[in-house]
């Protein structure tokens, strides 16, 4: 009895945890390409522990509540020879967003929280205080320092809600220069 009880504990597990939609994204040499997003379409990830194991180290656990709201994830190749930066800005200036971009292989379709490892992980969200050297934050999100030098790689970019905020339009722009 208490192995079926088990058994039912795992199917109610699987079950509850939502398949994430992934949207392809193409970025383009030297150019800037935009799309649209809700967060409702997302999923809520259970575990965030991937994001600080040192195989990532996308952000520290300390920040993990930034990042406890539902995932949207976007996924395309960053072409070699190029650097990205990913900008998040929510339609409405008060809602509370981050995000995170991580780079794998090319043949990779590695999705978090399945995260054995990748080549880079850069995330952004809002900070408790203003830093010194650096300008005050909007509520526009920044990931920069995502690069290929002689491979292309895949990019999969997650935005989502701190604080567990599951709903807001935002527009993700993607801007790729190429040497």
């Amino acid at each position: 009895m208490k192995n079926i009880a088990i058994i039912l504990g795992l199917i109610v597990t699987c079950l509850a945890q939502a398949q994430p939609k992934v949207y392809a994204i193409e970025p383009l040499p030297n150019k800037e390409v935009s799309y649209t997003g809700n967060l409702s379409e997302g999923v809520i990830l259970d575990d965030l522990s991937w994001a600080w194991s040192s195989s990532n180290a996308c952000f520290p656990a300390t920040q993990q509540q930034k990042f406890t709201g539902k995932h949207l994830f976007f996924t395309g190749i960053i072409p070699k020879y190029s650097e990205m930066t990913v900008t998040v800005i929510p339609k409405d200036p008060n809602a509370n967003f981050s995000v995170y971009a991580y780079e794998i292989g090319v043949n990779s379709n590695d999705l978090v929280p399945n995260l054995p490892r990748c080549i880079r992980c850069e995330a952004d969200h809002k900070r408790e205080r203003n830093v010194r050297g650096k300008a005050p934050q909007d509520h526009t999100r920044v990931v920069t320092d995502l690069v290929a030098i002689n491979n292309p790689y895949r990019v999969v970019i997650g935005v989502t809600g701190a604080d567990g905020l599951s709903e807001g339009d935002f527009t993700l722009v993607i801007s790729t220069k190429t040497r």
